[in-house]
């Protein structure tokens, strides 16, 4: 019998995460059919064994090397079967039957064809980070002049992190993350998958931009929960460097030239404030060598990109 649902976790240094957020599947999606498949980046802290280990039913892909998750997510969709792919990132740990959940909305309202559900901190609260907004020249204006973390709860004022939104209750969201996606095979195949112009960041915003061309727009499920821990935190610099590539990525690959070259200014007007604002305050540190690093961001990913190799010592730290 084939499986109505492919659910896809492309794992990285996470070998803990990873067994983790398969054993909540296994323990909560149990009322519908799905097959498992797991693509491992080229961890080196021993992700596949592990996987292997726990979840022999999963459908393991090693990868030679890291290409990112939009094309490692790219990889595992060409092995699935079902009529829906629903990606799940390794530091999740669902709450509910996230399987049955998405598949009864996508019953209810097919023409969706793109859904979100919440992701949660370890406390239950909504970590904001299952929907959002792409950006926009007001987006970036507001991040600019700071107004989007001066006023963080406003609509207006920080329009893509969608402050406002009642997460309880369906909705219909411009962009879903890919931490916690279900898309249409079908659709997923007519966009030729994510872009394989993203390493990391912004190719989830990328395909449900690309999606709603095709009529497609998110629906969020409340009912399909899962603790997120990567939503938890992280002001690493290294993250915040990877989410403003990602962000100049989707500016230099969907908007005009002209548009993205203001997009980048305005955002690294945006990074200037806040490390101008982090030498005075002492506080959040991290802004002034994400500044010092902004040619790297600026110029968003390069095509192929490869990272460097990780240091054994410190594998699975990530």
């Amino acid at each position: 019998m084939s499986p109505l649902v492919s659910v896809v976790v492309i794992s990285y240094q996470t070998a803990g995460l990873t067994v983790g957020c398969l054993a909540s599947l296994r323990s909560t999606c149990r009322a519908t059919p799905y097959e498992l498949i797991v693509v491992d980046n080229a961890s080196t802290d021993g992700s596949a064994e592990a996987v292997a280990a726990a979840a022999p039913e999963a459908r393991l892909l090693r990868l030679p090397r890291n290409v990112g998750f939009g094309r490692a997510a790219n990889a595992g969709a060409a092995l699935a079967r079902g009529r829906w792919l629903l990606l799940v990132n390794p530091d999740t740990s669902a709450r509910t039957d996230l399987v049955t959940a998405f598949v009864e909305a996508a019953t209810r309202e097919p023409e969706a064809r793109l859904y979100t559900g919440r992701t949660l901190r370890p406390d239950g609260t909504d970590d904001g980070h299952s929907c959002l907004a792409p950006p926009t020249l007001w987006s970036l204006f507001c991040f600019a002049a700071g107004l989007s973390t001066a006023f963080r709860r406003s609509a207006l004022l920080n329009p893509e992190h969608l402050p406002r939104l009642d997460r309880s209750r369906p909705a219909r969201v411009p962009a879903a993350s890919g931490c916690l996606l279900m898309v249409e095979r079908r659709l997923f195949q007519q966009l030729d998958g994510f872009a394989p112009d993203y390493f990391m960041y912004s190719e989830d915003v990328d395909l449900c931009v690309r999606a709603a061309g095709l009529g497609a727009r998110p629906l969020l499920v409340p009912q399909a929960r899962a603790t997120h821990l990567g939503g938890a935190s992280s002001t690493s610099v290294s993250k915040r460097v990877m989410v403003l590539r990602g962000k100049c990525t989707f500016l230099r690959s969907r908007w005009s030239p002209r548009r993205a070259a203001g997009g980048r200014a305005l955002l690294a007007a945006g990074v200037a404030v806040r490390a101008t604002g982090a030498r005075l305050t002492g506080r959040a540190g991290y802004w002034p060598e994400v500044w010092a690093q902004r040619a790297s961001w600026l110029a968003g990913w390069p095509s192929g990109y490869q990272p460097p190799a990780p240091d054994p010592v410190r594998a699975g730290q990530a």
